[in-house]
């Protein structure tokens, strides 16, 4: 279990698209919560190319994945089918304020255009092809994070220190969800 916690209020504040608020949401089962960077960006893109294939695999643990993004449902929708996640859970938060309330910070220079950063996008962006955005759908300084929250209390967490850093999403499912998940 990590050391991050997060308000029962904030919680039941953060609603998805669906009406449901997150809090209700992670007693019904696991939940992985990816807080994405804005649209434009290639590594937001990959997360969501990397989360698509490994969707069936998170869910048949029984853990449920919601998006959270910086834009209206509508737009961020149109990003969701065309990784083919149409139909996902998703809560908008154009203003960051969840993002702040788990500890997501706002890039530096070096995490957001290091050249790391620059090397891993030209890798992401042009050779795996996710694309090189240059539209920005959201803040472009917020950092991304993924929690994994059962029953109100976050029990993973990975929180990018550099905005290309790339999470093991099955890892940190299975460091969760195969101890304490039994099913509803």
């Amino acid at each position: 279990m990590v050391s991050i916690s997060v308000d029962q209020e904030v919680m039941e504040g953060m609603m998805t698209n669906q009406g449901s608020s997150l809090w209700q949401l992670t007693f019904e089962r696991p939940v992985l919560l990816v807080f994405l960077r804005h649209f434009g960006c290639t590594f937001c893109r990959e997360a969501l190319a990397d989360i698509a294939r490994l969707k069936p695999e998170i869910e048949e643990s029984g853990t449920q994945v919601v998006f959270v993004h910086m834009t209206d449902d509508k737009t961020a929708e149109r990003y969701f089918n065309r990784y083919q996640l149409t139909g996902s859970i998703h809560i908008s938060d154009p203003t960051c304020n969840s993002y702040a309330s788990f500890g997501l910070i706002k890039g530096n220079f070096t995490q957001l255009f290091g050249l790391q950063s620059w090397i891993r996008g030209f890798q992401s962006g042009v050779i795996d092809g996710n694309g090189v955005g240059f539209k920005q759908v959201g803040d472009g300084f917020q950092m991304p994070g993924v929690f994994v929250i059962f029953r109100g209390t976050i029990r993973e967490a990975f929180i990018h220190k550099l905005s290309h850093d790339r999470p093991d999403y099955s890892q940190l499912v299975a460091d969760c969800c195969n101890l304490d998940w039994a099913g509803p």
